[in-house]
């Protein structure tokens, strides 16, 4: 019995070490009803706890998938690495005698357990059939050196949600619950605790959801109370991740103008463009003719055209928090052309129209129009040429006229965001040389300003939404310019800050936690065991569904008690002889 035991230990240890060391695999059938995948724990609510981002084995049961060709009954075991939805949580049973094959190795302990590096935490799911509703068993080794000298169990169950708080675990339980498993005498006590600052609301019932969020984490010692409010004490982490385009942002003018810019660039690249409704009513080629007419009728001097307020503004529809960064009164001629252009061109025609109109008024002495000193465009060199007759002949055929209008749009809005971040003092121009290089190609430079461009929205949000004071928003661009250098463009990204819990003392005191835990500890190092309760808005476990013990109409009602799921993860450390 006892060789039987160890035989089938060895082999789930091989094919656990299999999945490990093979590169591009992440997952595998075993004994024909059992899958094992490999990812990260933070992928996992309730694992993200305790594994972090790093990986770990998932162990659950493979669902028969039902096929019926030709009207004749067929069942195929499915890879559940395929469907997510093929997934099955094992009982409760099956679940322990997996993770009991990883403990049968440890008395001995077997050379294969010395091997380097030790095998990624085992987590197993489970479907709560035992009277502790457990939700997951897991195992990790621990080891000395290149030794592995014992494994941490751990068990997590989670209940329903309640509005009862004299329903859940007590401080007192919670440290009794951790002396059933661990004889210390010391031990130690932490509170958690999360708060939704902005994003996804409830109200009336009716989830309005966001894509934007920013959430403050707070860590602190010394729990006196269940759900205790993090005192001032506590160290506190912003967790900010911000997506372009909402209705609502501040920034939202200029996400559509950065969307016409990747529009153009798009087109340039695949050779096909989508053409949005324009936003002007008169034709784009009417626009520029009337542009081109009203600087030959009038004589003002280049500073009144430096200074003429234009179009470009919506004072009605704008946050103020923007205006003095945002609203430039220094348009040149070139990004004046862009502002009429992008709101009015609707195909290559209108665009190739618009630019001769230009360049033919340039050529013949029409217009003298002033430019910023440091513009770079194409349409900008022809300008300073014009002021000494000296015209370059243009072909505006084929994806000229395209490359001029991107580099015009390119220009315009570096300019733009430099006197954001230079106004604001939140950064250099050195700092900023990467996303302002014009040395790079156009699709590349339109990549790097819509980098600066998100860089903006969660400044912009974090000012106008959490009025953050000047040295956390200089710290936050820093930290944002310095990602977005050697990252790829992603706004699922949670960009974290540090601050003062002062200084959101106002949004959080009076609020419920989406999320609050206690954790108790003893031991150290890789030695140390951790039992700990989390109470939370919603459940951190999605494999399997809870029971409420109120009715759907009162949550999140004026005036009710919020409801929380419970999850308390216990762990027992076995050491190997």
């Amino acid at each position: 019995m006892g060789s039987t035991v160890i035989s089938s230990a060895k082999e789930f240890y091989n094919v656990l070490r299999s999945l490990q060391d093979e590169e591009g695999n992440d997952s595998c059938i075993y004994e024909e009803d059992i899958q094992m995948l490999q990812m990260n724990g933070d992928r996992v609510p309730v694992l993200n706890m305790y594994c972090g981002n790093q990986p770990v084995f998932i162990c659950e049961k493979v669902v028969p998938k039902i096929y019926e060709p030709d009207n004749q009954p067929m069942t195929e075991t499915s890879n559940c690495a395929d469907n997510d939805d093929d997934a099955d949580n094992a009982d409760n049973a099956d679940a322990a005698d997996a993770i009991a094959l990883l403990t049968e190795l440890g008395p001995q302990p077997l050379t294969i357990m010395k091997a380097s590096p030790a095998l990624h935490p085992l987590w197993v799911r489970c479907d709560m059939s035992d009277p502790a509703g457990t939700t997951w068993f897991g195992a990790e080794t621990v080891c000395m050196g290149n030794r592995v000298s014992g494994v941490k169990l751990y068990s997590v169950t989670c209940k329903g949600s309640t509005v009862d708080k004299g329903s859940l675990i007590t401080l007192d339980e919670l440290k009794q619950e951790h002396k059933k498993r661990h004889h210390s005498s010391s031990m130690a006590i932490k509170g958690s605790a999360r708060f939704n600052l902005f994003g996804s609301t409830v109200v009336e019932n009716t989830m309005i959801e966001s894509q934007s969020s920013v959430t403050v984490d707070f860590k602190w010692s010394h729990v006196e109370n269940i759900l205790e409010t993090p005192p001032l004490s506590s160290t506190a982490t912003l967790n900010i991740k911000v997506a372009s385009g909402d209705m609502k942002s501040p920034m939202n003018e200029m996400y559509r103008e950065l969307e016409f810019l990747q529009t153009l660039a798009d087109g340039l690249r695949t050779g096909e463009t989508e053409w949005v409704e324009p936003l002007e009513s008169l034709s784009a080629v009417n626009l520029t003719t009337a542009f081109l007419e009203e600087l030959q009728d009038t004589a003002k001097t280049l500073q009144d055209q430096a200074t003429r307020k234009t179009e470009t503004t919506n004072p009605e529809t704008e946050i103020d928090i923007v205006k003095p960064f945002l609203e430039r009164g220094d348009l040149d001629f070139v990004e004046q052309l862009w502002v009429r252009m992008r709101k009015s061109v609707t195909s290559y025609q209108d665009i190739g129209d618009c630019l001769k109109l230009v360049t033919e008024a340039l050529r013949y002495g029409d217009i003298k129009p002033w430019i910023h000193r440091d513009s770079s465009s194409s349409l900008s060199k022809l300008i300073l040429q014009s002021y000494h007759q000296q015209i370059d002949h243009v072909s505006l055929t084929g994806v000229t006229p395209v490359h001029m209008l991107l580099e015009m749009g390119l220009d315009k809005m570096r300019k733009d965001y430099i006197n954001y971040l230079i106004g604001g003092e939140l950064t250099t121009l050195n700092h900023l040389c990467y996303y302002l290089s014009t040395e790079v190609d156009l699709q590349e430079q339109v990549i790097r300003l819509g980098k600066l461009h998100h860089l903006l929205e969660i400044i912009v949000t974090c000012t106008t939404f959490l009025d953050l004071p000047y040295d956390r928003l200089f710290l936050l661009t820093q930290s944002c310019l310095q990602h977005y250098k050697t990252h790829p463009y992603d706004e699922e990204h949670e960009f974290k800050l540090q601050i003062k819990p002062a200084l959101l003392s106002h949004f959080y005191q009076k609020e419920q936690p989406v999320l609050w835990g206690a954790e108790v500890s003893s031991g150290h190092g890789s030695r140390e065991v951790r039992t700990s309760v989390q109470l939370s808005d919603r459940p951190l476990v999605d494999h399997v569904i809870f029971e409420t013990d109120y009715p759907n109409e009162t949550v999140d009602g004026d005036g009710e008690s919020p409801a929380f799921f419970s999850t308390t993860v216990c762990c027992s450390l076995v050491n190997f002889a």
